[in-house]
């Protein structure tokens, strides 16, 4: 393992890029800096990363899955202009409205800096300076013309946001893809607290491909590992003046144990449980709609599986500077790993009575 602390390694697990279907650079740069934390680490046919800790004592092992994707949302070429500017379409959800001025890497035959352009508002007519810009009316400028864009980038080729990591106050960090790398540093801080611990679980931490698209890493892989119980690591809307309170998590208040269809009662019981005995500070977060996260593919995979929803607090969602606190991945990993050296048999047996 790397000596990087979390801090710097979400910073380059950000930066790294891996738009959904596209994941393979994220993926490896995460399967080096967690080295050492795992006993053994292999990649599906879809690309997940599946990390395996094993358990100690007689076999069988209590088989636990956590799942946090790794992919994140970006921008495809679908058109180079005879002026050399790109056309392009989404990849996964995106939020057109703050593309224009944006920054970004076009991933040709090398990186290409671009900037998104749109129609100046200056020549805009009055009604279209009341609308968001049309995804016809986007495109990439990369500063070639048609002949050198045509020689450098191809249709399909894939674009990030360039957005640095920016270090906030109050151990706050803002950049693009935290959504859900963020999931994916609690893997990492899962598996060190685990390195001091005696667990007999098997526990495969896996960093879960193309869920901004349909889930369809979590789907995958579920099948292949069947776990006895299935805990998804994800972002949930953090407060701020936009989203009402209601609808959000306080930051720095710990991560969010999610309640509702998807959930196990007994698993979201126990994860409650344990946050209270080690004063690890937790929120519980209505979760109605079972739609949306890993959750729901784990949950539903051969015939069934228990499963919960750990999601941690961030703020501007699906834009380049999406916010979370550093400490609330912390409780969560700290809190997940509590969890697994407490899991026995007999807890597993227990959730086959619902």
């Amino acid at each position: 393992m790397k000596t990087t602390g979390l801090a710097g390694f979400l910073k380059d697990a950000i930066s790294a890029p891996g738009v959904s279907g596209y994941e393979e650079k994220v993926v490896a740069a995460v399967k080096e800096e967690m080295s050492g934390l795992y006993d053994e680490a292999r990649t599906d046919a879809l690309g997940n990363l599946i990390m395996l800790k094993r358990g100690i004592g007689r076999a069988p092992h209590p088989r636990i899955m956590l799942a946090a994707h790794i992919d994140e949302i970006g921008l495809m070429v679908t058109k180079i202009e005879d002026q050399g500017c790109l056309r392009v379409t989404q990849v996964g959800g995106i939020d057109k409205r703050i593309l224009p001025g944006l920054e970004v890497i076009v991933y040709g035959k090398k990186e290409l800096p671009g900037v998104v352009g749109a129609k100046p508002p200056h020549v805009q007519d009055p009604d279209e300076q009341k609308k968001a810009v049309k995804w016809e009316d986007l495109y990439v400028d990369i500063g070639l013309t048609g002949e050198e864009a045509q020689e450098l980038v191809n249709i399909g080729d894939i674009i990030t946001f360039a957005q640095s990591p920016i270090q906030l106050q109050g151990r706050f960090m803002a950049g693009k893809s935290m959504d859900n790398r963020t999931g994916v540093m609690v893997l990492f801080e899962c598996l060190k607290f685990l390195r001091a611990m005696r667990h007999h679980a098997d526990v495969y931490c896996v960093a879960t491909v193309q869920e901004e698209v349909g889930l369809r890493g979590a789907t995958t892989v579920t099948y292949g590992i069947v776990p006895d119980i299935g805990i998804a690591i994800d972002v949930g809307f953090g407060e701020q003046p936009s989203v009402p309170e209601h609808q959000g998590m306080s930051m720095d208040k710990g991560p969010g144990i999610a309640i509702g269809p998807v959930v196990h009662p007994k698993i979201f019981g126990r994860l409650k449980a344990i946050a209270k005995e080690l004063e690890i500070t937790v929120q519980t977060v209505p979760s109605p709609n079972p739609y949306g996260t890993d959750a729901c593919s784990i949950q539903i995979t051969r015939g069934g599986i228990p499963t919960a929803l750990v999601s941690i607090p961030l703020r501007y969602m699906h834009t380049s500077v999406e916010t979370v606190c550093l400490a609330d991945i912390e409780r969560a990993g700290r809190l997940l790993a509590e969890f697994i050296v407490r899991l026995d048999k007999k807890f597993v047996e227990e959730l086959k009575c619902f």
